[in-house]
C-alpha cells in the first residue's frame, strides 16, 4: 500500500502542471517557456537537496559511467514527455490533456516486453524478457474506461484541430514517461535514491532546455514575470515534489511489472485533482452525472488494483515461506 500512497501523493502535485499550464496558455504563454523553464528551475532545489544529503559525488560517477544512455533516456523519459504536455496546453484543455495522460496507465503496463529480467537457475543465469502482466492490465483498462467517460461530454464540444493537436502529443508523452523512468531505474540499479536519479536526469536533459530556451527566444521572445512565476510553482509541485515521490514509489518495486503498473496506475488520480483545481481557479463547469460515474469508476478500479497488488505480494511471500 505504501507505493500506492505515495503514488497518489505525488499524482496530487502533478496535477498542478495541467492547471497552471491551461491557465498560462489562456494568458498568452507560450508553451516553449512552459517546457523549458519548468526543468531550468528545478536544478537548484534538487542540487541543494542532493548536496545536502553528501550525495552528489556518487551521482556524478554514476553518470560518468553511461554518459550516451544518461542523456537518450533522460530526453525520451524528461524531453519528450514534458514538451508534448506543453505543446497540447496550447490547443485543448486542462481537463482534456489530464485525461488523455491516463493512457500512460495502459503504456506502463505494455512497455513490460522491452525489459529483461535475469533469472538465477543450477546452470547458471539466463535472461529472459518480462511479460506483460494481463490482470494488471485489464484493471487498467477499468481506470481509462472511467476516465473516459470523465470526458465524454467536453469531446463533443472541441473542433478536431484541437482534438488531434492535443491528442497525438499527450499519447507520445505517455509512452516516453515510463520509457524513459524504467530505463534510468534499469541502469542505474538501485545505486541511486529518488532525488539523485532526478537530478540525474534533469541536468542529463539540460542540452535540449537550453536549446529549447534559444529556439523561444528567437521565436517568441522572452518569458513574462507572470508565466515565469507559475512555472516556478510548477517546477516545485510537480517537477520536484511530485517527480520526487511518483520516481520514490516506482523505485519501490522496480523489480515488479505488475506493481509498476498499480503505481502507475496512481496517475489516474491526476484527473480528480485537476479537475477541482479547474473547478475553483478556472471556474469550469461541475461535472455531470455521466462524469461523476467514471469518477466512481477511476476509484473502483483503483481498488481493484491495490486488492490485487495485496493478493501478489501474500503468494509471492507463500511461495518465500
Amino acid at each position: 500500500m505504501k507505493p500506492i500512497i505515495i503514488g497518489i501523493i505525488a499524482a496530487f502535485f502533478f496535477a498542478f502542471t495541467f492547471v497552471l499550464n491551461a491557465t498560462m496558455e489562456a494568458s498568452g504563454g507560450s508553451w516553449i517557456w512552459s517546457a523549458s523553464l519548468r526543468y531550468l528551475f528545478m536544478i537548484p532545489f534538487l542540487l541543494l537537496i542532493v548536496l545536502s544529503r553528501k550525495n552528489l559525488k556518487p551521482l556524478i560517477l554514476e553518470m560518468s559511467r553511461n554518459k550516451k544512455a544518461w542523456f537518450i533516456w533522460s530526453f525520451i523519459g524528461f524531453g519528450l514527455f514534458y514538451t508534448p504536455l506543453c505543446f497540447a496546453a496550447a490547443y485543448s484543455p486542462g481537463w482534456l490533456i489530464a485525461g488523455t495522460w491516463q493512457i500512460t496507465i495502459i503504456a506502463g503496463t505494455l512497455l513490460a516486453p522491452l525489459f529483461l529480467i535475469t533469472i538465477h537457475t543450477n546452470d547458471g543465469a539466463v535472461q529472459l524478457r518480462r511479460k506483460i502482466p494481463v490482470k494488471s492490465l485489464m484493471i487498467s483498462f477499468i481506470i481509462l474506461a472511467g476516465v473516459s467517460l470523465m470526458q465524454l461530454e467536453h469531446v463533443a464540444t472541441v473542433s478536431s484541430a484541437t482534438l488531434w493537436f492535443g491528442f497525438i502529443p499527450v499519447l507520445l508523452a505517455a509512452f516516453a514517461y515510463p520509457l524513459g523512468n524504467r530505463k534510468m531505474m534499469e541502469i542505474c540499479d538501485g545505486r541511486l535514491d529518488a532525488y539523485q536519479r532526478v537530478l540525474g536526469m534533469t541536468l542529463a536533459s539540460l542540452p535540449f532546455w537550453i536549446l529549447l530556451s534559444l529556439y523561444g527566444l528567437m521565436t517568441v521572445g522572452g518569458p513574462t514575470a507572470s508565466q515565469s512565476f507559475q512555472t516556478l510553482i510548477v517546477a516545485i509541485s510537480s517537477g520536484v515534489i511530485a517527480t520526487v515521490l511518483f520516481f520514490k514509489a516506482t523505485d519501490l518495486v522496480r523489480g515488479n511489472m505488475q506493481m509498476l503498473g498499480v503505481v502507475e496506475a496512481t496517475q489516474s488520480m491526476e484527473v480528480l485533482f485537476a479537475l477541482v483545481g479547474e473547478i475553483l481557479f478556472l471556474s469550469i463547469a461541475l461535472p455531470s452525472g455521466l462524469a461523476l460515474i467514471g469518477i466512481v469508476i477511476v476509484m473502483c478500479g483503483m481498488v481493484l488494483h491495490s486488492r490485487n497488488s495485496n493478493t501478489t505480494k501474500k503468494r509471492v511471500l507463500r511461495l518465500n515461506a
